[in-house]
């Protein structure tokens, strides 16, 4: 099923708005000089960056940020457009535009090509990551004042381990390897080397070396 299309009064008002004020810059420029594709250029040029300059101010409000910038060249682009409309109303003579005019239109192309890479370029602050909470210190606890703790049972420490007893036949074969040593060093032996030449576990050569001593 085909859609109907109903007209919008206010889109229609736009259209001819604009159709207008394309022809009253399109107008002016060629007056100051500008022919051919160039004076159709101008109209354009300035539309563009006044819509530019509209969205970046949205979106700078949007976000919080400063606009000042948006605004300045909203600014800009609205008194060229108005100009342009005014300059047509008879006020100017379009066959003898001023020269100071001339200069103007002249230079918007420089000015139009700034204001746009500004509004395009320039950078929005990016969001600040939220700061970490601060955990608050968790209060020390008497473990002795709650009831009931005093009278709970304290467990036992656990018993030592009994001491390690060296066999004899072991030691004396470790007072032959310790005889051995002094004499080829000169030096007693130490217990970790009593341990790798007898192969016991570490608490059995501290027990053979306390016997050697």
């Amino acid at each position: 099923m085909a859609r109907l299309v109903r007209p919008d009064a206010v889109l229609v008002q736009a259209v001819i708005a604009g159709a207008l004020s394309f022809a009253h810059l399109h107008d002016l420029a060629a007056a100051a000089g500008q022919d051919g594709w160039k004076a159709w250029a101008y109209p354009i040029s300035v539309d563009l960056l006044l819509v530019a300059a509209w969205h970046r101010l949205r979106t700078l409000r949007d976000a919080g940020e400063p606009s000042r910038s948006a605004w300045s060249w909203f600014a800009v682009a609205l008194a060229a457009s108005l100009g342009a409309n005014v300059a047509t109303a008879g006020l100017l003579d379009l066959g003898d535009v001023p020269a100071w005019l001339r200069i103007l239109v002249a230079g918007w192309p420089a000015l139009a090509f700034l204001g746009g890479t500004l509004l395009v370029h320039r950078p929005t602050s990016s969001p600040e990551p939220d700061p970490e909470p601060v955990q608050a210190p968790q209060p020390v606890v008497d473990r002795a004042t709650e009831p009931g703790v005093q009278d709970a049972p304290v467990p036992a420490l656990p018993a030592p381990a009994p001491p390690v007893s060296a066999p004899p036949a072991l030691v004396a074969h470790a007072q032959k390897i310790a005889a051995d040593h002094r004499n080829r060093t000169g030096s007693d032996i130490d217990t970790e080397t009593l341990r790798a030449r007898l192969g016991v576990p570490p608490q059995m050569a501290d027990a053979i070396a306390a016997q050697l001593a």
